[in-house]
């Protein structure tokens, strides 16, 4: 069927009408008249894919990868930079409204990054002896050989990780690979899933050393027992903004290597006063800016992991924190002050209903909220604004939007929130 595609949708799909249906496809453009293969059906829902592009948008442009529309990591390589900006906010205030119904006609303002070589971190799925991603929606390996939108020790680390595949010095129970590089780009953290150790261990350790420059510490996982074996120090350093992260080998960073500067700038920006809490901290991130600018300030983190590290960030770089181990609900389940600001950075999950709830009744005075899916912030957003029961409502001062992620739909977006007095 020939369908004109109306407008970009979040997940990366162009959105069109044919034959009574809603058809969903993939790798077009808005205005652009594609043939499309059915592959579901379901009512009046069809997702296909593109067999022809019958009339090209002007805005169509070739990828930089070979591998694009075949490996599921990116999404947008088939226009230029700056149309991916400009349909990521469209689509971000649409899921403002139709989710949320948060009618926000203020400017969005975009803050790009470089679209290619951003990437400080990559998983790689090895199989029959390849290496790759998995194809979008599916379990079945795209092998690669190339990856533009890696750093240059990343884009490195995976061809050693593709040499030592192909000539068999790793053994066929390593089925992944994550790799994450230091600010300088120069050191790297492996994590290795394997389904059996088989008494293997310092030998798979040692042959990543050997086969992978910047090796800094190695953690392997046996997936079947949950047995993990580490070589290294566990840990990487990543500089930004005057500060130094211990990064541990199950802690989260930011994963655009351009943009972390930027981002802690904005969420933390003129911001400053007698207390502040940091919820979702992780290991600092936001934290060790914010301890310079507030009198008190208070960081909440689950992962013991990460906990560990943002103790040794604190420790390290001098600051008074108080860092909480505990899930944000209970925390202000039990935390009685008003604080001036509060920073959420919450998971793609959102923020639970009952922990939002708790936070309108904490009261603080501003509320930054760093969400990297744009269809459970609009849901969050809702809940802020109420303004019944006991808890203070909120409304929106300002919705940035951060491209973390370049080339695909994923949607990073930071909303300034004020209380209404």
């Amino acid at each position: 069927m020939d369908v004109k595609i109306e407008k970009l949708v979040y997940g990366g799909d162009g959105l069109g009408h044919a034959d009574g249906a809603t058809v969903f496809v993939p790798f077009v453009l808005p205005e652009e008249v594609v043939r499309v293969r059915e592959v579901e059906r379901r009512k009046k829902f069809v997702r296909g894919q593109v067999e022809e592009v019958v009339n090209a948008s002007a805005e169509r442009t070739s990828p930089p990868c070979r591998h694009f529309g075949v490996c599921g990591g990116c999404h947008y390589q088939h226009m230029p930079y700056e149309a991916q900006l400009r349909y990521k906010a469209e689509i971000l205030r649409e899921n403002l409204r139709r989710i949320g119904r948060v009618q926000w006609e203020g400017r969005i303002e975009s803050v790009g990054s470089a679209p290619l070589g951003y990437r400080n971190r990559a998983q790689w799925h090895i199989r029959g002896g390849a290496t790759g991603y998995l194809q979008a929606g599916t379990n079945v390996l795209c092998a690669v050989d190339e990856c533009p939108i890696l750093s240059p020790r990343l884009a490195e680390t995976l061809g050693h990780v593709r040499e030592l595949v192909r000539e068999k010095r790793l053994p066929p129970t390593v089925t992944e690979i994550e790799a994450f590089a230091d600010a300088a780009d120069e050191k790297v953290l492996l994590n290795v899933s394997l389904s059996h150790f088989h008494g293997q261990e310092k030998v798979i350790a040692k042959a990543l050393r050997e086969g992978i420059e910047g090796a800094e510490s190695v953690l392997l996982h046996e997936a079947s027992r949950g047995v993990m074996e580490l070589d290294g120090p566990g840990y990487l350093t990543y500089e930004a903004g005057g500060f130094r992260y211990r990064v541990g080998h199950m802690s989260f960073f930011q994963v655009n290597r351009f943009l972390i500067e930027e981002m802690v700038r904005r969420v933390v920006g003129e911001e400053k006063g007698a207390l502040a809490l940091d919820l979702f901290a992780g290991v600092g991130l936001f934290t060790l800016p914010l301890a310079k600018r507030f009198e008190r300030i208070i960081s909440v983190e689950s992962n013991p992991a990460t906990v560990r590290d943002l103790r040794a960030n604190v420790k390290e770089n001098d600051v008074d924190c108080g860092a909480v181990q505990e899930g944000v609900e209970k925390f202000l389940a039990s935390w009685k002050d008003t604080p001036d600001l509060v920073v959420v950075d919450p998971p793609r999950a959102g923020v639970a209903a009952q922990a939002i709830e708790k936070l309108r009744r904490v009261g603080p005075a501003r509320i930054v909220y760093l969400s990297c899916d744009p269809s459970t912030l609009a849901r969050d957003l809702t809940l802020l604004s109420q303004t019944n029961g006991t808890g203070a409502g909120y409304e929106m001062q300002s919705v940035e939007l951060l491209d973390v992620f370049p080339q695909t739909y994923h949607i990073e977006a930071l909303v300034r929130l004020a209380r209404r007095e």
